[in-house]
């Protein structure tokens, strides 16, 4: 009979993984623990973690690397691939009836019953009859979404505000995936083509797959639409080499994927699959409103999961195409608490309701509005959590510029000071709002600050 294995043990080479901050290899996780074990038995103690879904594991090889499993995403039955922990443990507010979506998909995965793709989830959706937005809530986001030139050509909005697009929805949607860069650390890599040190090479990736994906949505010669090309086009730019079989990137699968910390299991035939996928673009193009539009795309293609992985991100970005088109404000997911997605996106692969999921769209949409338009001024109430942190932020960013500190040390100097002085839970907001000011630096705001001109100057050399 097996000898059993301590839990005290599991228990710490857990917490060994856990002190990284990206996934770690077989040799730094031995070198992390308080005990010495041999490679061979720290393979079977790693594997039985992963089969346990305390662990998550993804490569191959001595490429293979290990994180804590929080994030689920789909993939190849054959391996498994859960990024990063989440970053924030604060939530939207929310209806009743996603309230209670939330506490249903939080039960342990053994009181969840397991359930295949619902094709009547999809044929019972009918164009312009059927709404998952209320007509109040569409009209209200009309309003918010409205920017100077709306009659522009498609995508005149987008392009006017590409830069700050590029680094908010790049970072973002790689966020929710659980990519652990900053915001600044992005902005680098995006602006300055300098991956951060110490991180996966597959978070850089990603990262920069994002930017190809909004560049060519915004592209005035794509012409993007819902159809085939789009979205095929879009995944091929977001899994490039990313995906175990090079071939995989813009193909339809044609193998089954699982969702680790999930009971869903999606479709498994490749002719159901697109079939449901051109019906999924055929009834997108037939709904009139943009918001519905956005909104139904975003859900039914992560529900149908058309590809080997890859599939929220592409659902993400797609959401944004009525926006480029309509000259609207897009929608960025800035703030947007991964639990909060992750919740709503269970919702609708074990329970086919859309509600918690809608209400983190909708809120998605206002905050975006209120980083990229007009409407930012005429919100009201101050943002309670900068009021809260008003000194620690100012002292931080004040401390950056007058120490005249490049990007790199920034982040470091940032998350030193969030990790001391601000309470766990706030850290990661506190992180981003501390970055986004230094992003928003110039010689009209510096005296918030208590800044002079010639300090900002000489930081600004460095900076850029």
């Amino acid at each position: 009979m097996p000898k059993s294995v301590p839990q005290e043990e599991l228990n710490s080479i857990r917490q060994a993984v856990g002190r990284f901050s990206r996934p770690a290899t077989l040799n730094e996780i031995a070198g992390a623990l308080p005990f010495k074990l041999s490679r061979r038995t720290l393979q079977r103690r790693l594997a039985q973690l992963v089969d346990q879904q305390r662990l998550a594991v993804r490569g191959v090889g001595s490429g293979r690397r290990y994180s804590r499993a929080y994030v689920m995403n789909a993939e190849p039955l054959h391996y498994s691939i859960v990024l990063q922990p989440l970053h924030f443990d604060n939530y939207i507010s929310i209806s009743p009836e996603a309230e209670s979506i939330k506490q249903t998909v939080r039960r342990p995965i053994q009181e969840r019953h397991p359930i295949g793709y619902n094709r009547d989830f999809l044929d019972s959706y009918h164009p312009n009859t059927s709404y998952y937005l209320s007509s109040e809530t569409r009209k209200r986001l009309g309003g918010l979404g409205l920017v100077p030139g709306g009659d522009s050509p498609a995508g005149t909005y987008a392009r006017k505000i590409f830069d700050r697009l590029l680094i908010d929805l790049s970072w973002n949607s790689s966020r929710l995936e659980g990519n652990t860069y900053s915001l600044l650390e992005t902005e680098r890599l995006l602006r300055m083509d300098e991956a951060a040190e110490g991180k996966d090479p597959r978070e850089t990736q990603m990262i920069l797959n994002h930017k190809g994906a909004i560049e060519f949505l915004v592209d005035p010669s794509a012409h993007v639409t819902f159809d085939r090309f789009t979205i095929l086009s879009l995944h091929a730019l977001l899994s490039n080499n990313l995906l175990g079989d090079p071939q995989a990137g813009g193909r339809l699968r044609r193998i089954p994927v699982g969702i680790a910390q999930s009971v869903y299991h999606p479709l498994e035939a490749p002719q159901l699959i697109d079939e449901c996928f051109q019906q999924i673009l055929d009834t997108t193009t037939a709904i009139r409103d943009p918001f519905e539009q956005s909104f139904f795309a975003m859900t039914h293609l992560a529900y149908l999961q058309p590809f080997e992985d890859v599939n929220k991100r592409v659902s993400r970005l797609a959401a944004n195409l009525p926006f480029i088109q309509q000259n609207l404000c897009p929608l960025s997911f800035v703030d947007v608490p991964d639990r909060a997605y992750l919740d709503g996106i269970l919702g609708v692969y074990e329970l086919n309701r859309i509600e918690l999921l809608r209400d983190v769209f909708v809120w998605a949409y206002e905050r975006s509005c209120a980083r990229y338009s007009a409407i930012r001024q005429s919100l009201g109430e101050p943002d309670p959590f900068r009021l809260r942190y008003r000194d620690p932020l100012a002292k931080v960013v004040a401390e950056i510029v007058r120490s005249r500190m490049d990007k790199q040390t920034a982040v470091a100097m940032i998350r030193h000071q969030a990790a001391e002085n601000i309470v766990p839970e706030d850290i990661a907001k506190f992180i981003e709002i501390a970055e986004t000011e230094l992003m928003s630096l110039h010689e009209g705001n510096i005296a918030r600050y208590r800044l002079r001109p010639s300090e900002f100057e000489a930081w600004k050399k460095v900076w850029n």
